[in-house]
């Protein structure tokens, strides 16, 4: 095995451990400083729950930012923005945040990190466009036990091997060790802050990761490359935008029209429901892996 590869799977071992073992810390804490979520609606959970396991991501996130930016200076503007990220999704677990407030964040920390590269004009719209929405579609489709977790690590899987292991395998380490704290019983939820962090740093690192062969995009090929990579959580988030409007509802306003609401309801049970979106998840990323040409690249 070369040295190389057995230090990413010494340090995506080390995201899982982490993952597994610190997360009971955060559900401590959540409950003594009342960081829970209670039951409603919109909510298949039955009990107050805690929910400041996204904790867990940034800390693991920075530990391992702290060893790669060596080799990847890339994870200094990362880590930066990505923490900007994290903090208003964490200042909304805890008192209600404006979504605009949330908005001026995230496109700030996409700004921040998209100027770190050096890519064509007109590509910088259309990635901050896909990483703001990307962090809050991961966010949107949380709404069962381990679904956003499982699009993370469904899709960061697929990416790792086509050939961008040196980011995705750690990513996805780190979101499996949380898995079985969240699924199929949520003994804790990762929140707004994990969910919206999870979904920039998924978006960010794969606009990091094509950044080599972007002279190979234009406009017409790199938006729907993106749109397929960015699978469920992107689809779901783009119906319910357009049924919103469609009602002449605000598209912040939260429903139970979402795909994983729908299937639910329909009988499916949250496990099953995790299981199959998280199949079509992979062809949808796969489809978008093949689409933007770098396959194996």
């Amino acid at each position: 095995m070369r040295p190389v590869f057995s230090l990413l799977l010494i340090t995506s071992a080390c995201m899982f451990i982490w993952g597994v073992f610190v997360t009971p810390l955060s559900i401590i804490l959540s409950n003594r400083y009342r960081i829970v979520d209670k039951p409603g609606e919109r909510k298949i959970h039955t009990s107050i729950t805690p929910r400041g396991a996204g904790i867990i991501i940034w800390l693991g996130f920075l530990l391992w930012s702290l060893y790669a930016v060596e080799e990847l200076p890339v994870f200094r503007p990362l880590a930066i923005s990505g923490t900007l990220v994290f903090l208003s999704g964490y200042w909304d677990d805890i008192k209600t945040l404006r979504p605009a407030i949330r908005l001026l964040f995230q496109t700030t920390a996409a700004t921040i990190f998209l100027i770190s590269l050096e890519i064509p004009a007109y590509c910088f719209p259309i990635f901050l466009l896909w990483i703001v929405g990307m962090s809050n579609a991961f966010n949107l489709i949380d709404g069962a036990n381990g679904l956003s977790l499982s699009m993370c690590i469904t899709a960061s899987l697929a990416l790792a091997l086509s050939g961008y292991s040196d980011v995705f395998l750690p990513l996805a380490g780190l979101a499996a060790g949380i898995l079985p704290w969240n699924f199929p019983r949520a003994r804790t939820f990762i929140g707004d802050g994990g969910t919206t962090l999870m979904g920039f740093l998924y978006s960010a690192l794969y606009v990091y990761s094509i950044m080599p062969y972007i002279e190979g995009f234009n406009v017409f090929n790199l938006t729907p490359s993106l749109l397929l990579t960015g699978g469920i959580p992107a689809a779901d988030t783009l119906f319910a935008i357009m049924r919103r409007l469609a009602s002449g509802k605000s598209p912040f306003l939260p429903d139970r029209g979402h795909i994983h609401h729908r299937l639910i309801d329909a009988g499916w049970g949250a496990v099953w429901t995790v299981a199959f979106l998280s199949v079509v998840h992979l062809f949808l990323v796969a489809a978008g892996i093949l689409t933007s040409g770098v396959f194996f690249a």
